[in-house]
């Protein structure tokens, strides 16, 4: 345990030497990796919202946690065992394929679901729609807002945090959400203009 406290702290260590621009939230930074460890070893998963680039990040994050990336993640021997013997040739094939994933899920790909209830019920509350129907207790929500004002998100984030979810937003440096009760730790995102690299600092929201 003391071992792998050690590396996660010189991965923090060499993300912030890499990105200067984060060492006033490193703290916030390892906290909001500690909520997401120990929602993955408690069996959690993690769901993700945020709107137009925000939208386009979540899709990303996901495509990182639920496949390999940098290292390989081969399945556990039980589950390749469990796969050959349902099916000997096809089997084989998803044993060697198949790859671990974290669960995550991005809130922003449901056209049907949110199209449905943007026309039967109000489309702000189609993110907490789907916070109601998959989040539990022990999950983790992460809000994706560069203005910091993004409505929908917050109300996915009263949501999550009402049905027990652990919430980390990645924020503007001011808007509500980086003011707001919903919100922990203090965020610095912000969309530059052309040329220039987009700066972002992650945030866990308070009381989460």
């Amino acid at each position: 345990m003391i071992g792998r406290d050690k590396k996660e702290k010189e991965m923090i260590e060499e993300l912030v030497k890499r990105y200067p621009v984060l060492e006033s939230v490193k703290g916030q930074i390892e906290d909001a990796y500690k909520i997401l460890e120990t929602c993955y070893e408690d069996g959690g998963k993690l769901l993700i919202a945020g709107n137009g680039g925000s939208a386009a990040d979540s899709d990303h994050i996901v495509g990182e946690l639920m496949k390999g990336f940098v290292k390989r993640r081969p399945v556990s021997a039980e589950l390749a065992e469990a796969l050959k013997q349902t099916d000997p040739e096809r089997g084989e094939e998803l044993a060697k394929k198949l790859q671990g994933g974290l669960p995550a899920i991005a809130l922003t790909n449901h056209a049907a679901l949110s199209s449905a209830f943007a026309n039967d019920v109000d489309g702000m509350l189609s993110y907490a729609q789907q916070l109601n129907g998959y989040g539990k207790a022990g999950d983790v929500f992460l809000g994706i807002s560069t203005s910091g004002n993004s409505e929908n998100v917050m109300y996915a984030a009263v949501t999550a945090k009402a049905k027990g979810l652990k919430v980390v937003g990645l924020t503007g440096k001011t808007g509500e959400s980086s003011q707001s009760s919903q919100m922990s730790l203090l965020s610095c995102r912000s969309r530059r203009p052309i040329r220039s690299r987009n700066s972002t600092c992650r945030s866990t929201m308070r009381s989460a």
